[in-house]
């Protein structure tokens, strides 16, 4: 339509919203669909975060506006689990907090990209870091990290990408889509390439920091070199470890002039996120943590089955990923091959298109996150179906001439 803006031109739809909206069209009309495609806990909300949202309701702390950016209670109780978990201080007029993570990450480009200016975003990515960089003005530098190198970027590929317009380094760890997570050490180069490009801001998003496995130890940039910490914002959230997606609750910590930007970003925007929600956020981060390693065990689980069934299948490697509740295996051996019914697989959507016709199972592209031919396939839903998604990607895989 003609009054629509030119910059909607520039993005597209989120992928993996598209296919769990496909998948559910399906499922209304009557096909056996396994959904793989949403990146959310099958668990439900903690019983004792739930109950804090409803004394917050009962006692009429919901009703009313909070501050823009944040409770003083939520923003206390943020800057303790940065102190406490990443030996990160901030104070409370150094933390922010969004609808979502997402929020935190559109904030700050908006705050802070002027026209031309550079983000470097290691691919595989998730799908809307390039989109809300070109939203707000700038230019995303995807540099691809391929399966070879764990799916992580070196030291020698973020040297080379560096210009003087880059404006800021994105960092995701553990990653949606890949799972990968960086190492202390890796990290510590990193940071010695940083440290050469003092005009370079980081931005990581730590959203999986808690969904880690076989005795991986998280840390985050500004915890490994202090001398990042004042061009660094932190983020992070409640939505995947404490299986809060719906309540939409994202957070950081960086510099004050920054988080000063971003507040007033929001308040001509959103205004503060809901009331209920934020203390139901103050109770995930100051309440028990015990049911976190519970999860984790049965993630991992998961987590084991499907990448053993995966390798099973004809055309396809899958790595074992060190966190987040993602795999992302390539697919390019069956690239070239034809269907049963005459389609011939050219590319990773053309993969998943016919999975998901053929055998009802919803998986995302991996062109869709910068790197192909793969796809991701979210394990956090149950043994029994991700078992019997697997079994359909093995029979389709061996149909396949």
């Amino acid at each position: 339509m003609a009054f629509l803006a030119d910059h909607l031109k520039r993005i597209k739809p989120s992928p993996t919203i598209a296919v769990t909206d496909k998948a559910r069209a399906l499922k209304a009309a009557g096909r056996n669909v396994i959904g793989l495609g949403a990146g959310e806990p099958d668990f439900d909300t903690p019983e004792h975060i739930k109950e804090a949202a409803i004394r917050a309701i009962r006692e009429g702390r919901a009703s009313k506006y909070t501050a823009v950016d944040g409770l003083p209670e939520l923003k206390q109780a943020v800057a303790a689990k940065f102190k406490r978990e990443n030996g990160l201080e901030y104070k409370t007029s150094q933390i922010t907090v969004s609808a979502g993570g997402k929020q935190v990450l559109y904030n700050a480009f908006m705050a802070t990209l002027n026209p031309g200016d550079e983000v470097i975003i290691p691919a595989p990515y998730w799908v809307s870091y390039p989109d809300m960089v070109l939203l707000a003005g700038g230019k995303p530098v995807e540099v691809v990290c391929g399966m070879d190198k764990g799916f992580k970027i070196t030291p020698e590929a973020l040297e080379r990408a560096i210009t003087a317009k880059t404006k800021w380094f994105l960092l995701n760890s553990p990653s949606n889509p890949t799972g990968a997570a960086y190492t202390r050490a890796e990290l510590r180069a990193l940071a010695d390439v940083l440290l050469r490009h003092p005009h370079v801001h980081i931005m990581t998003d730590d959203m999986y920091e808690h969904l880690i496995y076989d005795n991986f130890v998280f840390t985050t940039p500004a915890q490994v070199e202090p001398e990042l910490y004042p061009r660094t914002l932190t983020v992070n959230g409640v939505s995947k470890a404490y299986c809060m997606t719906g309540w939409r609750i994202g957070y950081a910590g960086g510099p004050e002039p920054l988080i000063k930007a971003m507040a007033m970003i929001q308040s001509q925007s959103t205004t503060n996120p809901a009331a209920a929600s934020q203390w139901a956020a103050v109770e995930a981060l100051n309440g028990p943590q015990d049911f976190i390693p519970k999860h984790n065990k049965i993630f991992q689980e998961r987590r084991d089955l499907v990448v053993s069934m995966l390798n099973q299948a004809k055309g396809i490697k899958c790595p074992t990923p060190e966190g987040a509740f993602y795999v992302y295996p390539s697919c390019a051996g069956t690239m070239g091959k034809t269907t049963p019914t005459g389609k011939t697989l050219a590319t990773d959507e053309d993969f998943v298109t016919e999975l998901l016709e053929q055998e009802g199972v919803a998986v995302v592209h991996g062109s869709a996150f910068g790197l192909g031919p793969a796809f991701r396939i979210s394990y956090a839903t149950r043994n029994e179906d991700l078992e019997e998604a697997c079994n359909r990607i093995q029979r389709f895989c061996g149909n396949l001439k």
